[in-house]
């Protein structure tokens, strides 16, 4: 093993540039159209996804200037929990750049570190931030209210210090270790994507286009021509019940004794490719957990958040594989909405809800102001058109989709067990303790 050596962590960064969340629209000088990741982004930047981030206008100057660059880092400044602290790191490599054309910032709400390339690999720091970040060191730098806490990153900087390998060579075999790890993730992630694209187009072929009926009859409806024994309805006609969130308390109080995993509309992207995401642990009551858990085949839709260019409305799926991760303990948020599907339609409510969500139709179902939209989730259900296929014309295709979610939720199995792997290195490679 090289030389170790101490460093206070300010050392390591050579400057900070500030996010900027600009304007919805062109207006004035704001005028560069550019991508703004916030920390709800991180997950999906990490893997090198392309994420829903929203699309903002800001100043050429403030663009030149705040413009994310290969090798950055980029921390999250607000938000945090009880049992999640502020300081949430993504790594911006040139995939990353390449997937936004390089037309990248961070939001007001995160800040760009900007590594010393002579002291530090870039990746290495990753890993590294990682590492102090799992060890809950950033819960003593942060200040604010149960709701939103805020972290003083000058004061990680000033006065953390960390032992590292002198060697940038070292540090990068340590590293590539860990990114090896976390490569085989996003392929994994990369192949439930596609599983995923090939389930919508299967939706589209055989619900839009009507392709294996195309020999039958067709009628007349108010959306078109449609084979013979389907209609048009509403989603109400093939939902059993929706039933309401619930975010309990944080910790065990009076009769909230029931311990859940919470899903919140910021963890679907994770549960959609079968891992089991950062979801907060919450106690609820008994009765709650009774009437509000999960079932097989039931869908989540998240009702709250959104913006101008990104609609509340996103929906996921629940399987039984799902809810064993939790085992069986597991809840959504109250910003979203549990949906019951009736018997045989699980699957084409959600690609069809899908469908529609992609074409943009829920903004047409919101309300709120312009900071926080919330999606009229019973308006929606109640007036928007919806063809109505005949359960015996659905079984195949239900059948065909609920094999390739099996093969998702397994495929994120593996992904958990890769990730726990590396978090298991992570200390060892980063206090020295296991020599590569």
């Amino acid at each position: 093993m090289g030389e170790w050596k101490e460093y206070k962590l300010r050392d390591l960064f050579q400057g900070t540039k500030s996010g900027d969340w600009g304007k919805d629209s062109p207006e004035g000088n704001y005028v560069e159209e550019v991508t703004c990741l916030r920390g709800a982004d991180i997950p999906a930047t990490n893997l090198q996804e392309i994420n829903k981030a929203p699309t903002r206008y800001i100043s050429r100057k403030n663009f030149s200037e705040r413009r994310l660059s290969a090798g950055d880092l980029m921390v999250e400044m607000s938000g945090g929990s009880p049992t999640q602290s502020t300081g949430r790191i993504a790594y911006i490599s040139q995939n990353v750049l390449d997937l936004y054309n390089s037309r990248l910032i961070c939001s007001n709400f995160c800040k760009v570190l900007q590594v010393n390339s002579y002291l530090i690999d870039s990746s290495f720091t990753y890993y590294l931030w990682s590492y102090l970040y799992n060890k809950r060191l950033f819960f003593s730098y942060e200040n604010g209210t149960n709701g939103l806490k805020n972290l003083f990153l000058d004061a990680v900087l000033d006065y953390e210090s960390v032992i590292i390998p002198k060697d940038i060579y070292e540090q990068n075999k340590i590293a590539s270790q860990l990114s090896e790890i976390d490569n085989k993730i996003a392929i994994n992630r990369k192949i439930c994507r596609n599983l995923e694209a090939q389930a919508q187009a299967l939706f589209k072929h055989w619900f839009v286009d009507f392709a294996p009926f195309k020999n039958g009859k067709f009628v007349e409806s108010e959306l078109g021509l449609i084979p013979v024994g389907w209609r048009v309805g509403t989603y109400d006609d093939i939902i059993q019940d929706t039933i309401s969130g619930d975010w309990g308390k944080e910790k065990p109080e009076g009769n909230y004794t029931h311990k859940v995993a919470c899903i919140r509309g910021c963890d679907f992207q994770d549960v959609k490719m079968g891992l089991r995401g950062k979801t907060p642990e919450r106690y609820i009551l008994e009765k709650n957990y009774n009437s509000k858990h999960f079932n097989d085949k039931d869908v989540l839709i998240e009702i709250s958040g959104g913006t101008a260019t990104v609609s509340t409305g996103r929906i996921c799926p629940v399987s039984q594989l799902l809810i064993d991760k939790y085992n069986g303990d597991i809840v959504c948020t109250n910003f979203c909405r549990l949906v019951r599907p009736c018997l045989g339609y699980s699957s084409y409510l959600y690609y069809s809800w899908k469908y529609k969500y992609d074409r943009k139709v829920m903004f047409g179902y919101e309300n709120g102001t312009s900071g926080i939209k919330n999606f009229s989730i019973k308006d929606f259900t109640s007036r928007e058109p919806l063809i109505i296929p005949r359960l015996s014309d659905l079984q195949i295709f239900e059948d065909m989709v609920e094999h390739i979610h099996t093969h998702i939720q397994n495929i994120g199995s593996e992904s958990a067990k890769l990730a726990t792997l590396r978090d298991t290195l992570l200390p060892k490679l980063m206090s020295g303790q296991l020599e590569i």
